[in-house]
């Protein structure tokens, strides 16, 4: 655990202490507010004060609605502010100046400012590409021995991954400076439509400071954002650490505290988090919440936001009040992580790769309108109408609901997602073995949903592209090979023609890319705000470890998937 949570977590309950704590705090505009007491909904279980809402065990939504109870009736949201008023920043009390790190004013407006100033480098592609094809090139023979062939495949795989992931380069950077030049001057933004973020976790007692620092983080940041906001967090009945998560959702009137029966059972039997998810779906629709002007944001319990998160947000949601029929209907960002949340250095570095995919590959599928790649489970904003009509039940053997729904989502919504340049905050793996084990079940699921016939051949077809990939990790692993080589008396690695060793060393570079900005992406969100001076020469120079993890990770899951192995939804220890 980092020496300074304690002073973390203090600073963000003082942010949140100031005007959205308890029933007698003070709210902008004294009106009644969607929490838990207000919404009137039936308690089964009450603990201090926060309100277990439960929905029927099993009943199909339709039945639902139309045997509605009393109790259960649509919130009585505040009425709308003048929103012809733009306010800004200075118009905000102490806790919404304050940044992620809970260490003062002063250094909440540097962050804005750095996470402003933020966009993806072409040079650190360009010049590794240049190095690397002058250095290869000399060395490379003009014939192939016997690694040719298999070379040639192998390390000419992810070349498609790598092209899509420059295009997003591209992407991104125009996306941040349309956004910048639309909204610059504006100040903050407040939403007019209405804000559920649904946190589902598993209430673990080794979980719950992560809950806990994400819970305070939604507090202080979003409400100036969103005065519709209310924060469902949803965990199963009887739970570990149901104690504490019950006194944490007593603290705040934004806090909504929902337990999943055991005895509840989705109609196709999905298990595990895409069972919490497809609850609480069906209660916003017993509770008709499933409206246009209501948006859906889903976080993990170790995820927290920060200033910049609910200022894309918020802007993100008007651009599409002013689309019309144009507009969006999901959206992600950016999953980041401080350097403060990390208990391990080894697993932090290698997370570095996580920033750059979303600022790469993932904006140029997602931001393109159609999110083959498919999604994240935390920073995923969905309009409730179009979630209605998707829903979380994918059957017991989903694992990885997140990519499932974004598949879903290509079939049905076609050209309606978007990408926005908000960051969430989450921690790396405490330890290697959470690391390996994080990606196996990773690549357990999605070889599942490759293999998923229910779905649409074209839209799995990308994502069996990049399993492929994973899976193959450690057989591309330029050690493994080198091994291999030696065996064979002959390392010669040359491929079978020679124009194929620029499509190489474009891989090779756009790697180094994705370590080298994810890290300069980790370091900005982070308190010091910069990289220390050994971080970037370590994180290139243990590529190959952090590839190997990664394949190791991604074999296992395709071994499990291929021996038909009982599928489980493995919850690391979270860092706080």
């Amino acid at each position: 655990m980092p020496a300074d949570r304690e002073t973390q977590l203090a600073g963000l309950e003082a942010l949140a202490g100031a005007g959205h704590w308890r029933e007698d705090g003070p709210y902008p505009g004294d009106g009644p507010y969607p929490g838990p007491r207000q919404a009137r909904v039936a308690a089964d279980a009450v603990a201090g004060d926060a309100v277990i809402a439960r929905a029927p065990e099993h009943a199909p939504p339709a039945d639902w609605l139309r045997d509605k109870p009393g109790w259960l009736q649509q919130p009585d949201w505040p009425e709308r502010q003048d929103w012809s008023r733009t306010p800004d920043w200075s118009d905000s009390t102490a806790q919404f100046r304050v940044g992620l790190s809970a260490f003062g004013p002063r250094r909440s407006r540097k962050l804005h400012r750095r996470l402003l100033r933020w966009k993806p480098r072409y040079w650190p592609l360009a010049v590794p590409f240049v190095i690397i094809l002058v250095v290869v090139g000399w060395f490379t023979e003009a014939y192939a021995g016997p690694l040719g062939w298999p070379l040639t495949v192998l390390w000419t795989w992810p070349i498609v991954s790598t092209i899509v992931g420059i295009r997003g380069i591209h992407r991104t950077r125009k996306t941040l400076r349309a956004s910048d030049a639309r909204w610059r001057g504006r100040g903050l933004t407040v939403c007019r439509d209405s804000m559920i973020l649904v946190v589902p976790t598993i209430g673990r007692h080794d979980t719950y400071p992560a809950l806990e620092r994400s819970v305070l983080s939604f507090i202080a940041y979003l409400p100036r954002c969103f005065p519709r906001l209310r924060i469902d967090i949803v965990i199963e009945e009887g739970c570990e650490a149901l104690s504490r998560i019950t006194k944490l959702a007593a603290r705040s009137d934004l806090i909504r505290l929902i337990a999943v029966p055991r005895r509840y059972q989705t109609p196709a039997g999905t298990k595990f988090k895409a069972r919490a998810n497809h609850y609480a779906h069906e209660l916003r629709i017993y509770e008709r919440e499933d409206r246009d002007d209501v948006w859906v944001l889903h976080m993990d319990d170790d995820t927290g936001v920060g200033p910049d998160t609910a200022l894309a947000m918020a802007r993100f949601i008007e651009e599409q009040f002013q689309a019309g029929d144009e507009a969006r209907h999901m959206a992600q960002g950016i999953l980041t992580y401080p350097r403060e949340h990390a208990v391990n250095r080894l697993t932090w570095l290698a997370d570095s790769v996580r920033p750059a995919d979303d600022a790469g590959r993932f904006s140029a599928w997602t931001g393109s309108g159609t999110p083959r790649a498919g999604l994240h489970g935390e920073l995923l904003l969905v309009r409730a109408s179009v979630e209605a009509s998707i829903g979380w039940d994918f059957g017991p053997r989903s694992i990885v609901e997140d990519a499932q729904f974004a598949l879903i989502f290509c079939d049905r919504y076609k050209g309606r997602s978007a990408w926005f340049g908000g960051r969430c905050y989450g921690a790396s793996p405490a330890t290697v073995r959470d690391f390996i084990r994080q990606r196996e079940r990773w690549s357990w699921g999605l070889v599942g949903l490759v293999c998923n016939r229910s779905l649409r051949l074209r839209d799995r077809l990308l994502l069996g592209y990049s399993v492929v990939s994973w899976v193959l990790g450690p057989f591309q692993n330029v050690a493994v090979v080198l091994a291999i080589g030696y065996l064979l008396a002959d390392p010669n690695t040359s491929p079978v023609a020679l124009w194929i060793v620029p499509l190489w060393v474009l891989n090779l570079a756009y790697t180094i890319w994705m370590y080298w900005e994810g890290l300069r992406l980790n370091a900005g969100v982070s308190a010091r705000g910069r990289r220390k001076w050994w971080e970037p020469v370590v994180v290139i120079g243990l590529i190959p470890l952090f590839a190997m993890l990664e394949g190791i990770g991604g074999l296992r899951g395709f071994v499990k998937f291929a021996r038909r192995a009982e599928n489980k939804f493995i919850v690391i220890a979270k860092p706080s």
